[in-house]
Formats: structure tokens, C-alpha cells, sequence
């Protein structure tokens, strides 16, 4: 059997029409398409009529991440214009303390007309509250492919309000356009909470409060996890074969009471986006690692790349899960919070995910991968299909559910 990294990824490429990327989501999210593929049989159906196709009794675990109004525009005073990208928090690297700072903070970006700013304090004037802010950043190093940006400004206002005062909405690039007011709801789930992420987790947009109240009717238990997705998530696959291509690393959260209700239900969940399924699967390895290591701090739980890969994993699901709820307990916390980098593509085993919504992805991206893992070879028949009973594509695109 091929090994992983040696996926040539032309071997997930489609052909997508540009008239069939959704530029815009629909005026009602429920009345999205579902496409239902269960065990290899597919129908069409109405995303309002999801809690029809999932058993009662069954976990569905939502990521309830917000998206932050990342992308920040400064001019120099020789009129070039610098577009600072705020990727994840440096110092205080902690994504709450970060967005409550009242006077500085330093943040991963990507700087866009880097070449035009070398050095030099860049500032604007930005009103929050009714008062005037004086923002200013410089950029105080690199960090691996990031640049490391320190933000300082007066006023007393939390570094939160600043961005939602003068940032910008970060859609995606394929839609070709600006961001505009709507988006600042559209692109947001109904449930999102945590600020955090750069892009939305965009299989949870279909959701509204009356679909999220038929699962609730039919049985249905609903939990989140929190992954802030980053600029990555964009990222195409250039490589000839995935094993040139590197994973960008994401934040994680989850509750002992999520884990809990996981080992309840034998470890087994319905994963609403493809980052709801980064995270679950993730947490298999971060047990494996506290079981056969219990010492391991805070600081060193995390999933690398090619960790699913790079050995035999004999653990149980159960017994991986037990581990990591053991350690919490005797770490004395209530969520666990690490990073990873999991690539999940054809040859992966799945532990926990046992089902999983998710809307139609980019070819040649890891998320088409991910599908690939999933449902084998049938992702061509999937999205055969969709292309031909015009479903829309992408971000703002209808929706699939998929049971292997």
C-alpha cells in the first residue's frame, strides 16, 4: 500500500467552474442543499431536514470558535499601503489575556507589502467608543514563516475592541471579492462564542436555531470544541506530493465534560466541519501521549503532522480518552489546551469521527484529502454529483453529510 506521503495530490483534483463557487451565502441558511451519502447510497436533501439523518442518541460536536477581524490596513507616510494579517497571539501567547490587553500585545502576522516596510513605528487614528485610539505597530522579528508584530496603543480600550473597531473581516480569497457588511454576520456561525480563528469553520454557517432545536427534539446531544482556524486553512497544496507539504499548527480547546461524554458513547462522535474532525481525532493521540507519558506538561501536548503515521497505535479509543481525562484531573484542569497539526489523508484511521457534515472543498486542498480518508475513492461519486445537480461550492457553498 502507498505510504501516505507519497500522495501525489493531482490525484484529487476536479474540475470546478468558477460560476459554481457560492460568492455569497443564501438569504436563508437552512435551505442549503445536503447532500446525504450513507454507507455509499446518495440523496439529495434540505439541510433543514439534517435531524432527520442523524440517530437519536448521537453526539454531534460543533466548533463554536469566532472569527476575529484579523486583517488591519496602515499607510506609510510615502503613501504605500501595509496590510498587517494578525495570525495567533505571541505574548501573552493566550488568545484571552491577548484580546484583553489595554496597552500592548505582540501577534504572528502576515504582512502584506512587507518590502515597503522594513522597520519604523506605522500608527492610525481609530475611534472606539466615541473616543480616539492612537493605534501603532513595529515589527519586532520573525517567527518560522511569520512575522512577529508588537501592537501599543492609549486609550484603555481592550486590544478585542480595537480590531472590531478598526479590522476587517478575512473571507476567503476565492471568492474574488471584498468583504462587505453582511459578512460580519454571514460569516459567522450561529453558535460561534471564542474568539480566535481567521476564517470560519464553514460547515456550521448551514446551522440556524431551528435546525440546532430539531436535533435537540429528535434526541440529539449537542457539545463544542474550540480550534481557531488559521490562514492555512487557505493554503493549496503546491507540493507534487503531501509529504512536501506542511500543515499550519492550530489552537485547541476542549472540556473534560466533552471528554467525558465521549468515552460515554464509546468514543464515537458526529463532527460537524472538517475542524470539528481535526480536533476529536486529535485528542486519540494527545491520550496516547499522556497515557505512556504521564509527566507531560501543559507545553508539550501536541499532534505533529505525521504523527498518525509514524508508528503502530495499539491504544483503544476508550483507553486513549481515559488517559487524557486522568491527566486533567491530575493536572487539576477543566479543559485541555494544546496545538496540532494533524494531517488526516487517505490511509488515516479514524477513532472517533464517526460521521461528519461538512460543505464541498477546493481541489487539490488537505480538506478534500480529509473527505478522501473518510469515504475512500466514493469523494469522486460525492462530488460528481454535486457538480452535476448544481450544488454550490465552497465557504458560503450547500452542505454533505457524510457516514462511511
Amino acid at each position: 500500500m502507498k505510504k501516505v506521503e507519497d500522495i501525489a495530490i493531482a490525484e484529487y483534483d476536479y474540475g470546478l467552474p468558477d460560476e459554481r463557487i457560492a460568492k455569497y451565502p443564501l438569504e436563508k441558511r437552512d435551505s442549503s442543499k445536503l447532500l446525504y451519502y450513507n454507507k455509499g447510497v446518495l440523496q439529495e436533501r434540505s439541510f433543514v431536514d439534517l435531524s432527520d439523518c442523524i440517530p437519536a442518541g448521537s453526539l454531534m460536536v460543533f466548533n463554536n470558535t469566532r472569527v476575529i477581524q484579523a486583517r488591519l490596513r496602515f499607510r506609510k507616510d510615502t503613501g504605500a499601503q501595509i496590510e498587517v494579517f494578525c495570525l495567533e497571539p505571541d505574548a501573552p501567547a493566550d488568545y484571552q489575556l491577548s484580546f484583553q490587553s489595554t496597552r500592548e500585545c505582540v501577534w504572528q502576522c502576515l504582512v502584506g507589502n512587507s518590502s515597503r516596510w522594513k522597520s519604523g513605528v506605522l500608527s492610525q487614528v481609530i475611534t472606539v467608543g466615541g473616543r480616539e485610539v492612537t493605534l501603532c505597530v513595529e515589527r519586532a522579528g520573525v517567527s518560522g514563516a511569520v512575522n512577529l508584530v508588537r501592537f501599543s496603543w492609549d486609550g484603555g480600550v481592550s486590544f478585542a475592541e480595537l480590531l472590531d473597531a478598526a479590522g476587517e473581516l478575512p473571507i476567503p480569497p476565492y471568492l474574488n471579492r471584498g468583504t462587505e457588511e453582511s459578512d460580519k454576520k454571514t460569516y459567522q456561525t450561529v453558535y460561534s462564542k471564542i474568539k480566535g480563528s481567521v476564517a470560519a469553520p464553514t460547515a456550521g454557517l448551514h446551522f440556524t436555531p431551528e435546525v440546532l432545536s430539531a436535533l435537540d427534539s429528535r434526541g440529539v446531544e449537542r457539545a463544542e470544541v474550540t480550534l481557531h482556524v488559521g490562514a492555512g486553512t487557505f493554503k493549496p497544496v503546491k507540493s507534487e506530493l503531501i509529504a512536501d507539504h506542511e500543515m499550519h499548527e492550530e489552537y485547541i480547546e476542549v472540556s473534560a465534560e466533552l471528554i467525558k461524554k465521549l468515552m460515554a458513547t464509546g468514543g464515537k462522535a458526529v463532527a460537524v466541519g472538517t475542524t470539528s474532525v481535526r480536533t476529536l481525532e486529535s485528542l486519540y493521540f494527545l491520550g496516547e501521549a499522556v497515557a505512556e507519558n504521564p509527566s507531560l506538561s501543559p507545553e508539550e501536548l501536541h499532534v505533529g503532522q505525521w504523527t498518525p503515521y509514524n508508528r503502530e497505535h495499539t491504544i483503544s479509543t476508550p483507553d486513549a480518552l481515559a488517559a487524557l481525562l486522568s491527566w486533567l484531573e491530575t493536572n487539576g484542569c477543566d479543559r485541555l489546551h494544546a496545538h496540532t497539526q494533524i494531517m488526516i489523508a487517505p490511509g488515516y484511521r479514524f477513532n472517533i469521527v464517526k460521521a461528519i457534515v461538512t460543505n464541498f472543498h477546493q481541489p487539490k486542498s488537505t480538506l478534500l484529502l480529509l473527505v478522501s480518508a473518510f469515504i475512500g475513492n466514493d469523494w469522486h461519486r460525492v462530488y460528481d454529483y454535486a457538480l452535476e445537480n448544481g450544488f454550490r461550492f465552497l465557504s458560503y457553498g450547500d452542505s454533505s453529510l457524510l457516514v462511511p
